[in-house]
């Protein structure tokens, strides 16, 4: 597993779908599986934000001078 979190959620979710695929899957743990993929997904979608913030910042740079603000700015 990668060091990025990113990845690291999005690598889980691949595997939570695969689970949820299969049909030997109780009703429990794919319950379960559905709830942990729902956050993931909300952590991932969170992280590709503020990423895409940052991104912005870089670009909107009114002097056009590329540089990185932090969000928390």
């Amino acid at each position: 597993m990668s060091g990025d979190p990113l990845s690291a959620d999005l690598q889980r979710l691949e595997e939570i779908v695969r689970a949820l695929d299969r049909d030997d899957l109780d009703l429990d743990r794919a319950l379960a599986l559905f709830e942990e993929g729902v956050g993931r997904l909300k952590t991932a979608k969170e992280r590709l934000s503020e990423a895409e913030a940052r991104v912005e910042r870089v670009l909107e740079d009114a002097a056009g001078v590329l540089r990185l603000t932090q969000l928390d700015e």
